[in-house]
């Protein structure tokens, strides 16, 4: 289904049935004794909500170990079909926890819904976190879950937010922190030992959102490397730099213009002689790459787009010095290794969506951005990214220079990654 066409449906339908869901749940909750605020239960089989983009699978999982450890409790998750593999990255999930729903068309997507609401009371789900921004798809989902718990992001005196009244726990989304620690006061508010208005009323220290890194097998690491092989026989002796041009479709004004990759791959072939570059990519993005390899025509630029699964981005990213990639999902991936990540904002603001890795975000913060928001449901009404634009090759192989610099040789054994703070062009 068309992202604009889900968009109508999110407000056109979601607002009515939203204010009907409301009005049902709050009836069950009488009759069953719920308080609005719930703060007496320890839930033991907890479900986590996020349906729509791959990276913040990644951004949740320092929620999702605080739940485990600090309560003990199952963690279960909900998630599009499409994106489920960024999901088994981070090995926080067990398989059979997890359910996908299908958004191929109207009729499938309901369908699902209706074997999400069977799934929850069948698994006997007992806290739900729907960790989307405003949805309305996902309110109703959580409010007819059949959980007790209910906690989600709540607008308060927000305009124009609506998504009905069917929490328990509302949660303050604070615009100002990170992503991460958003989810976490999620994470804490199941823990609360007494009601809070909103929730969560506590300080997140950046050492609480590090993610755990991959585990990622010797098998794996010589998979990668036959594949590198493929394109580039004597690669061992080099230092990998990966592009990954590509962004989802969501917000297609994050990409990095081609013509600026493909400046930068032949700036980095020429500045050191032992530069291998190595152009990343989905089956579908292939004949882009493909096409940037040709117009760049040199020995140490290859792409290796389609010739790899998202699993293998691990141990690509674990043998590899530097990645350069828009804000999207593998700028997120990277950060489960110690890969050094160059991330490029332009309309999403690194404040909050910047990688948990080893990482250096790079913006121009220019005065109208960022301009997608939780308000706006990331509905861009730029029609010319000058945010991107404006970050030219020449900066970015500073940054590659310094990631280059300072790299050891990869190694398989991963460390905690920090967090680096971001750059102004």
């Amino acid at each position: 289904m068309r992202l604009n066409t889900m968009r109508r449906l999110d407000r056109w339908a979601g607002i009515p049935l939203c204010l009907l869901a409301t009005l049902w749940v709050r009836c069950l909750d009488f009759i069953h004794g719920t308080r609005p605020i719930a703060t007496d239960r320890k839930p033991r089989r907890v479900l986590f909500l996020e349906l729509s983009e791959m990276g913040t699978t990644v951004i949740a999982e320092p929620a999702m170990r605080c739940v485990r450890d600090n309560l003990g409790a199952e963690i279960f998750f909900a998630i599009f079909a499409r994106n489920v593999e960024s999901l088994h990255l981070i090995d926080a999930v067990p398989r059979d926890h997890i359910l996908t729903l299908r958004d191929d068309n109207l009729w499938v997507l309901f369908a699902d819904s209706l074997r999400f609401l069977l799934w929850t009371r069948r698994n006997r789900i007992d806290a739900v976190l729907d960790l989307e921004l405003f949805s309305r798809f996902s309110a109703l989902l959580t409010g007819l879950s059949g959980a007790p718990i209910r906690i989600g992001f709540h607008r308060f005196h927000a305009e124009g937010l609506y998504r009905g009244s069917m929490l328990t726990h509302r949660v303050s989304y604070n615009g100002h922190i990170h992503m991460a620690k958003n989810f976490l006061a999620m994470a804490h508010a199941l823990t609360a030992t007494r009601p809070e208005l909103p929730y969560a009323k506590i300080p997140i220290a950046d050492h609480e959102i590090q993610v755990t890194p991959a585990t990622i097998a010797p098998e794996e690491i010589d998979a990668v490397s036959c594949l590198i092989r493929q394109v580039y026989p004597d690669f061992e002796r080099m230092r990998i730099v990966l592009l990954n041009p590509n962004s989802s479709e969501m917000l297609p004004q994050r990409r990095w213009p081609r013509e600026n990759f493909k400046r930068l791959a032949q700036l980095l072939v020429r500045d050191r002689h032992d530069t291998l570059v190595l152009i990343t990519g989905s089956v579908a993005e292939r004949d882009e790459a493909l096409w940037m390899e040709a117009q760049i025509n040199h020995p140490r630029v290859r792409s290796l787009a389609g010739m790899h699964s998202l699993r293998a981005l691990l141990p690509l990213y674990a043998i590899s010095h530097a990645l350069v990639t828009n804000d999207s999902g593998p700028a997120h991936f990277s950060a489960l290794t110690p890969i050094r990540s160059i991330v490029l904002f332009g309309p999403e603001t690194p404040a909050l969506y910047a990688s948990l890795g080893n990482t250096t975000s790079l913006t121009a913060r220019l005065a109208c951005s960022p301009c997608v928001t939780a308000a706006n449901q990331k509905n861009s009404a730029c029609d010319d990214p000058v945010c991107m634009r404006i970050l030219t090759p020449e900066r970015v192989l500073d940054a590659v220079r310094a990631a280059l610099e300072s790299a050891t040789q990869p190694v398989m054994k991963l460390a905690s990654p920090e967090l680096q703070h971001s750059e102004l062009v």
